[in-house]
């Protein structure tokens, strides 16, 4: 049996944040080595996820200004991976989607995250797989709540 220590709130909190973070940057490390860079792998993400946005709406869900996103915007659509078409209602804007290419460079870059954690998770024992389980389906709640 898997002994979970008790914490208090604030102490929980700080020690979920570390882990977290220490988690997703191994994670970021397990990606493909390529020539995206992680903030314009982040907006492809964005856009194979909510599916076909405005320049504005990515750049507030990557919270960066639209200067800076316009360059990343420009290096994704120089190499195929997203592509502009002209806003239905609005001649003055433009919608931003994913083209099949960036889809499937998220996808593999999923899958090799996928992979390496997976590989991870097998090293433990099944308790703890168990709890890690508990502990996911808990922190997608959390990541849902306003």
């Amino acid at each position: 049996m898997v002994r979970v220590p008790k914490i208090a709130g604030a102490q929980l909190a700080a020690a979920l944040r570390d882990s977290i973070t220490r988690l997703n940057r191994r994670l970021r490390q397990a990606r493909p080595i390529g020539d995206l860079t992680i903030t314009q792998l982040s907006a492809l993400t964005s856009l194979e996820l909510h599916g076909a946005l405005t320049p504005r709406e990515l750049a507030e869900a990557e919270r960066v200004q639209p200067p800076t996103l316009t360059k990343i915007v420009a290096k994704l659509e120089d190499r195929g991976l997203v592509q502009r078409s002209p806003h239905p209602t609005d001649g003055r804007q433009v919608i931003l989607a994913a083209t099949e290419t960036g889809r499937a460079v998220v996808a593999e870059h999923r899958r090799a995250r996928d992979e390496w954690l997976a590989k991870q998770l097998m090293a433990l024992t099944p308790e703890e797989r168990s709890v890690l389980a508990q502990a996911a389906e808990i922190l997608g709640r959390i990541g849902r709540s306003a």
